[in-house]
């Protein structure tokens, strides 16, 4: 076969893969300090105007806080929790709460 027809697939998949590396553990620990007020210890809000972000997709969460960080996206605590992160830390806190298993059950 032709690389021409592989390229895309290759183009696309890179697209898709997070930019850096990332460490589920360092986002839990900066989790634990700066999220867990509003987002939980376990990314089930605490509070009913904040985000479950328990097994949210990796790729989301690090466009959102981008998006906050930039001030393309607008939130009265998030606009300024958001100006203080790291490209790395925003890669981290995405790894953490993109790995915390949620389970669903239907209704009855």
């Amino acid at each position: 076969m032709k690389w021409s027809f592989f390229m895309p697939l290759l183009a696309a998949s890179m697209l898709c893969a997070p930019a850096m590396a990332q460490d589920a553990k360092v986002g839990r620990a900066k989790a634990s300090a700066q999220c867990a007020v509003c987002h939980g210890q376990n990314g089930v809000a605490q509070m009913p105007t904040a985000a479950n972000l328990a097994g949210q997709q990796e790729l989301y969460l690090v466009k959102a806080l981008e998006d906050f960080r930039s001030g393309k996206r607008e939130n009265e605590m998030m606009t300024v929790v958001a100006k203080g992160l790291s490209d790395a830390d925003i890669a981290n806190l995405a790894a953490w709460f993109a790995s915390i298993p949620v389970t669903v059950q239907p209704l009855p």
